[in-house]
């Protein structure tokens, strides 16, 4: 939109984490020479934490693409919110190890990646393993890491292992029950904001990575972006991002700090760290969209006429706007539907950036869930699992959120590549409804896909509480529930003996069953997407659903 005004190749700011774009401060520096460490010295722990936007991930991709050593196999976990079967899962996938249906259990897993680095370690191989977003390892998984360390030679460890997360990681790790974990790391960093001269220096950089061949931004512009952001690389970027668009349309070649001023109460929403997001002031934001997107229809609708819109003041509440038209008739009277649509996806995204964000979309869904979101405390999953629940991270398709069958959070990729989150709440035959701040619009699912490429969260209730993985050998309440409610759901379910508290190899039986007729992994394991899947069949826990699903697959 505004790159040619100014004469830039592409978006300066994006938010986006390109590591043609790291700006080396001394900070950087250091903490890249510690990941550096990390993966070129045999053995140990590194842990790198810093606060939300200051460029952890970064980081992590300048070091994969750029420093890890030619003889280095490494395994990322880009979803820490698992347990420790489906953690041990991942990290043989991401190394390539093949693991048989029937030998998933733990000691399995572990067995099989013992072997593997042991192979790697006599061909003269490193094999690293990165976890971001550590903060969210449940106290489970992170016992099971310190286990991997114990994987070993005479001389050296075999498995080199990297940490990041947000602060809150340090204060997990400096609990008395993980302190054996936190002797082994080596080595620690803390990332920190930019400085007011390395924030001045971080904003030319950028400008200059994009093609800048002038300047664009003046020196006390950059001062207040300082001030207002406080060195935190992210909010610099949406700061100067939409100074740039403000600039743009008064046709201004130059960003002063007046215009650094405006954009920054434009985008109150990611600066204000006041911890209440209020979801009807979401929605409120988002009535101008709104309508301009009805004054965008009316236009349309008006052969040359100007539209124009009508008390928009009366729009004081959250509103469901339709990108498919009402249909109109025709001079004999029959239904034809209008050729020009009301808005893209792609317009609405442009519109309502600021409203798409990580924060603004957990507040959306808890509000779904009876709940309310803080931001700037906890992380949203925390808060979730104060209130009884979980979140499932991961990748899927149409078919996938179909059975499960829960509102999600869905990550949209712009044309500007550029990321949103966005809320799904329900899935109709070809259509889909997402909540974007509070506003309901409906796209075809085929829209939705040409900006979706499968990342999604979603919050569920666990039955006890807390996630549970159930597989063969397992035994207690969490057994007796699932026997009962497996044979609730449909006969051909039903266990020889119900109350048998063993998973035993009937048991393991019918959820294999009971997975191949639902399209899950058909491995005998009772992992979160059993579970909720169970849950949705089961209908009785009062959770938020996707309202009529449709028919698999879209």
């Amino acid at each position: 939109m505004y790159t040619n005004f100014f004469g830039l190749n592409e978006k300066p700011f994006s938010i986006t984490p390109d590591p043609r774009y790291l700006f080396m401060s001394e900070r950087h520096g250091e903490a890249l020479a510690h990941l550096v460490y990390g993966v070129t010295e045999s053995g140990g722990f590194v842990q790198l934490t810093g606060e939300v936007g200051t460029g952890k991930t970064t980081l992590v991709r300048t070091l994969l693409l750029n420093q890890m050593p030619d003889n280095a196999d490494v395994a990322v976990v880009m979803n820490p919110q698992i347990t420790v079967q489906e953690f041990l899962l991942t990290i043989c996938e991401e190394l390539g190890i093949a693991v048989p249906e029937h030998k998933h259990g733990i000691k399995a897993l572990t067995d099989a990646l013992n072997q593997h680095l042991l192979s790697a370690h006599a061909a003269g191989r490193r094999t690293i393993l990165v976890v971001d977003e550590a903060q969210n390892l449940a106290p489970a998984v992170l016992e099971q890491i310190r286990m991997l360390t114990n994987l070993e030679t005479a001389k050296q460890k075999l498995l080199q292992i990297i940490l990041i997360g947000q602060p809150e990681l340090r204060d997990l790790l400096d609990r008395n029950d993980l302190r054996q974990l936190a002797q082994r790391i080596t080595g620690r960093y803390h990332l920190e904001p930019l400085t007011r001269e390395e924030s001045v220096q971080y904003v030319e950089h950028r400008l200059r990575v994009a093609g800048a061949l002038g300047e664009v931004i003046d020196s006390a512009a950059k001062k207040e972006v300082f001030r207002l952001s406080q060195g935190v690389p992210r909010l610099i970027n949406v700061i100067c991002d939409r100074a740039l668009l403000g600039a743009y349309s008064q046709e201004s070649r130059i960003i002063t700090k007046r215009l650094i001023k405006r954009a920054a109460s434009e985008v109150a929403g990611e600066l204000d760290r006041s911890p209440n997001i209020s979801r009807m002031a979401m929605a409120l934001g988002l009535v101008g969209i709104a309508v301009v997107i009805a004054s965008i229809w009316s236009v349309t609708q008006e052969s040359g006429s100007v539209g124009t819109i009508e008390d928009p003041v009366a729009l004081q509440t959250p509103v469901t706007v339709s990108t498919e038209p009402p249909p109109v008739e025709d001079s004999n009277n029959s239904v034809a539907a209008p050729e020009t649509p009301l808005a893209s996806l792609s317009d609405e995204l442009a519109l309502s950036g600021e409203l798409t964000t990580r924060d603004f979309a957990f507040a959306s869904i808890f509000e779904l869930w009876g709940l309310e979101y803080t931001s700037g405390s906890q992380t949203g999953c925390s808060q979730a699992a104060a209130a009884g629940l979980a979140c499932l991270n991961q990748r899927g398709s149409w078919n996938g959120l179909r059975q499960l069958n829960r509102p999600a959070i869905l990550t949209i990729i712009d044309n500007d590549g550029g990321s949103h989150e966005l809320v799904l709440t329900a899935i109709h035959d070809d259509s889909a409804e997402l909540s974007i701040g509070g506003v309901v619009v409906t796209h075809p699912v085929s829209e939705i896909t040409a900006f979706w490429f499968g990342e999604f969260s979603l919050l569920w209730r666990p039955p006890f509480g807390v996630p549970v993985s159930l597989s063969p050998g397992s035994r207690g309440a969490e057994v007796l529930w699932l026997r009962q409610s497996l044979a609730d759901i449909d006969e051909r379910y039903i266990s020889d003996i119900i109350d048998n508290d063993v998973y035993d190899t009937n048991l393991q039986i019918i959820v294999r069953e009971f997975q191949r007729d639902h399209r899950l992994a058909v491995d005998g394991l009772v992992g979160q997407q059993t579970l909720i899947i169970i849950n949705s069949l089961l209908e009785s826990d009062g959770s938020p659903r996707l309202t009529a699903p449709g028919p698999a697959g879209v």
